[in-house]
């Protein structure tokens, strides 16, 4: 097949792009740097030329209500080219649990984003991702200083980028889904506690303080973030990986 990987440039798409065309398909990354300008729609009728299906992993340049602006725009754009080129199957990288956390504007603008393309004229699938663990060293920073990260207790169950670009591959080279896939990592930790096991890995001495009004986080409430019966979970554990990431 011929799929258009948009954000192909990415953590996630550019092991995507790797991951398919090593299995013999043809995959074309999307991107500012390829020509490819989401929000005017510059480059986006070359790029899904041919294109059986679109996986889209772009992102938003920022996590504030701007956002919203980014995925509507987006994703607008995506569906009416994927239209005119004939794409068969459209399938957006999102969140577990992201339609319950409606006080985050990130959130909410990947809600808008899933809507969008539940509304489209093209069959989709979603594939919904825990939090990635390439991602916890940035989350620890968002509160620390230089004795101390303020971390909440919210709930997560994260999981590996290359596990995440399984489950893109895997749903991207199949039947659209017309729903919802969640994939998760094995365990669930609170997150100051991930916090500690991070640290303790990194021989850091900071010590993590339970602060549940500490960073983005702190908005999420229960075990919203966490994966449900039906998920597929991944098979890497998050202190095995890294130990593999040193």
């Amino acid at each position: 097949m011929k799929l258009t990987v948009v954000g192909g440039t990415g953590l996630i798409g550019s092991q995507v792009v790797q991951k398919l065309t090593a299995a013999g398909h043809e995959a074309v990354p999307a991107a500012p740097s390829t020509g490819v300008d989401l929000l005017t729609g510059k480059g986006l009728d070359q790029a899904l030329e041919g294109a059986d299906v679109v996986v889209n992993v772009s992102n938003s340049p920022t996590f504030d209500e701007a956002s919203l602006d980014f995925f509507r725009t987006s994703m607008t754009n995506l569906l009416a080219g994927g239209e005119r080129a004939g794409v068969r199957h459209q399938v957006v990288l999102s969140i577990v649990g992201v339609d319950q956390v409606p006080q985050l504007d990130y959130y909410r603008a990947k809600t808008l984003q899933e809507d969008l393309l539940r509304q489209g004229p093209t069959p989709y699938s979603i594939v919904r991702a825990t939090q990635f663990f390439e991602f916890v060293n940035a989350v620890l920073s968002w509160t620390s200083d230089d004795t101390t990260v303020r971390l909440p207790a919210t709930r997560l169950q994260p999981m590996a980028a290359a596990d995440v670009v399984d489950a893109v591959v895997d749903v991207a080279t199949g039947t659209p889904l017309q729903g919802i896939r969640n994939v998760a990592g094995p365990d669930v930790f609170a997150l100051d506690d991930l916090g500690r096991v991070t640290l303790a890995a990194q021989q850091d001495n900071r010590k993590v303080v339970t602060d549940d009004g500490a960073g983005m986080f702190a908005a999420v409430t229960g075990d919203v973030l966490i994966a449900g019966p039906d998920a597929h979970l991944a098979p890497m554990h998050y202190q095995d990986w890294m130990r593999s990431a040193r």
